[in-house]
């Protein structure tokens, strides 16, 4: 039997822009400390940080059990977040109750240069990720 366990589902991911990262794929990836494979989860928000030295926009895309992100440009369709984060600001995303997310649904992270009006390359911007939830463990 499976039960919900009260972890840490990941470490800090550092995503360098410009770049798409798929960090969490449930069924698949092992949590943080060995605990066991994140079965059914529950993401409960994501903590965004930008360590680089110019402004960088960051989006949050969650991908269905069979769906691909394709080619590594994300699919706007997917996307539940976009942000703009100036050197070292930090984004809170936090949902009032659990996205859950089943087998083979996947968290995709990305950095990209922002609009034009804000200023800021994205090359070379890291955005240090944090994923807060719980999950079933297998």
């Amino acid at each position: 039997p499976m039960a919900l366990k009260r972890t840490k589902l990941l470490g800090i991911q550092n995503v360098t822009g410009i770049n798409t990262v798929g960090i969490l794929t449930v069924g698949v990836t092992q949590t943080a400390g060995g605990v066991g494979i994140a079965s059914t989860t529950f993401l409960r928000g994501v903590i965004l940080h930008n360590t680089g030295l110019q402004t960088c926009t960051s989006s949050l895309y969650i991908y269905d059990d069979g769906e691909s992100e394709g080619s590594g440009a994300a699919i706007t369709t997917r996307r539940i977040a976009r942000v703009d984060l100036n050197s070292n600001e930090t984004f809170f995303f936090e949902t009032p109750y659990p996205i859950t997310m089943t087998n083979g649904s996947q968290l995709f992270v990305e950095v990209t240069q922002p609009s034009s009006n804000v200023g800021g390359a994205g090359i070379g911007s890291m955005v240090n990720v944090q994923v807060l939830g719980d999950t079933d463990i297998v």
